[in-house]
């Protein structure tokens, strides 16, 4: 390697870190709008039972991978699965980064809002119609929005680029816990209005009943998956720079509760402020089914007029949203960057070229909302496929080897017992579940037409994508695997790997 291997300098600023990168734009304008939709209630049961089966278990062993091998995700599977698996590795690269491309641009969006929320824009009387328009006028303005995705490039290529201590861990300390500030200012605010309380009635009533509808527990896997950052190649990349120390089961621990806090009082905030601001309960329920973007950037905009102070509150919503969206841009931008500086490029060069090709490919989805969540949809299933690698990646370890040797060694502060072999080896089953539901969903949308490639949500276009990056990680296994330099062991094969003691 071409230089010595960074280290975060303290598991607060690890923690922080991993918080920040499980808590993004999907906390505040997915969660709300999801858990309203699926009944509030028992959506969150579900939802918090597929945090322990799927996320936890998930994140635990993309530590494990990357604290084992000291590489990014390409190397960490051609060290841990060994090299004829590399191409793995590049799958879990590319999904990342196809997301990071179209997440700055939302990161652009939110902060555009809060621009528009300090400078008075959401003033009291606008109605609906309103900020309907200015949220289309913008979205349609190739300018505005290719420029705000610029600016949240370089935002996060900056901190990027001074590095784990100086830039990740520095700015995320600080961050972190602004966010829950601003998210605590937001849900004291909402809770104070009248009317506030049917929206918290709503959240947390149970109706038991719901919970054999399966809809709410495949929706409920899809939030978990995604919120937390399990499948992403996160930890596998902020674990390279953890000492052989840490707790990978507490950590783990913290990062998804974390997340689910963050959620929480995202769902506390928003669904409250919508009961209660609503003329009637029927525009309350059109606000809540009128889409994530919808949700977010027309129906609240306009709510926040009509609160005392409202230009305040918006802009500190808008602020945490932007906050939320930068510390999740991180870890998408260092998974990218770690892949480079393993191939031997020093971090300033991995940095920019990591910031000039994802602005150049992220300009489509700047450009055209069409093709922002198309990319939503492809790569938000690639996510999934990226679990399942890192699953079958654990069970051609050893389930029962990484949970004794590397989870469970003299420095954690508890053990992890076997629930985790168990739901590590039923991944493949809720991966067939989950997928196969959604493969169902986009047939019927296009009966005739499932097979379309160019077509926004269907089959064939995921088809298509898939092959394209799944082909090219085949080609380029062999190089791939012969230009990543040395891991922490300096091997090469996972069958050379000696067990951390």
């Amino acid at each position: 390697m071409s230089e010595k291997k960074e280290q975060w300098g303290s598991r607060w600023g690890f923690i922080m870190a991993s918080i920040g990168m499980a808590i993004g734009t999907g906390n505040i304008w997915r969660f709300p709008r999801v858990a309203a939709k699926n009944g509030g209630g028992p959506f969150l049961i579900a939802w918090t039972i597929a945090l322990f089966v799927w996320a936890i278990p998930l994140l635990m062993g993309e530590l494990v991978m990357g604290k084992k091998t000291g590489l990014g995700t390409i190397g960490a599977f051609r060290d841990f699965v060994g090299k004829k698996f590399t191409w793995m590795g590049t799958w879990i690269t590319v999904v990342c980064l196809g997301i990071m491309f179209y997440y700055s641009v939302v990161m652009g969006w939110c902060v555009k809002y809060f621009t528009l929320a300090v400078t008075g824009t959401f003033s009291s009387g606008i109605d609906t119609e309103t900020t309907a328009a200015i949220w289309n006028t913008f979205t349609t303005s190739p300018p505005q929005t290719i420029f705000f995705h610029l600016l949240s490039m370089a935002i996060a290529g900056f901190i990027i680029y001074r590095g784990v201590t100086g830039g990740i861990e520095k700015v995320c300390k600080v961050m972190i816990p602004t966010l829950f500030v601003l998210l605590g200012l937001a849900v004291v605010r909402a809770l104070t209005l009248p009317g506030a309380l049917q929206g918290l009635e709503y959240l947390f009533s149970p109706k038991f009943e719901m919970l054999t509808e399966p809809t709410i527990w495949l929706e409920a896997f899809t939030q978990a998956a995604w919120s937390t950052g399990a499948g992403w190649g996160f930890m596998i990349t902020y674990a390279v720079y953890t000492s052989h120390k840490e707790d990978i089961a507490g950590n783990a621990m913290i990062m998804g509760m974390g997340d689910h806090i963050g959620a929480l009082v995202a769902g506390m905030t928003v669904l409250p402020a919508i009961f209660a601001l609503s003329p009637t309960l029927e525009f309350a329920q059109d606000a809540l089914s009128s889409g994530n973007t919808g949700l977010t950037f027309i129906y609240l905009a306009q709510l926040f007029t009509k609160m005392p102070m409202g230009n305040v509150l918006a802009a500190v919503f808008f602020l945490a949203m932007s906050i939320a969206a930068l510390s999740s841009l991180l870890p998408m931008m260092e998974v990218g960057v770690r892949n480079f500086m393993d191939t031997g490029m020093d971090r300033k060069k991995s940095t920019l070229v990591v910031i000039i090709g994802g602005f150049i490919l992220g300009v489509p989805s700047a450009y055209s909302l069409n093709f922002l969540d198309n990319q939503d949809w492809v790569w938000g299933i690639g996510l999934l496929v990226s679990g399942l690698f890192v699953a079958f990646a654990l069970m051609k370890y050893g389930v029962e080897k990484a949970r004794t040797q590397d989870i469970n060694h003299k420095w954690t502060d508890f053990n992890v017992g076997k629930w985790w072999n168990v739901f590590i080896y039923l991944f493949p089953v809720f991966f067939i579940w989950v997928t196969g539901w959604w493969v169902m969903q986009a047939i019927s949308w296009y009966p005739g037409n499932w097979w379309a490639p160019f077509e926004v949500f269907s089959v064939g276009t995921i088809i298509f994508q898939f092959a394209i990056v799944l082909i090219l990680a085949f080609l380029t296994n062999d190089w791939l695997a012969g230009k990543i330099g040395k891991g922490k062991y300096g091997l090469e094969l996972s069958s050379d790997i000696p067990a951390e003691k």
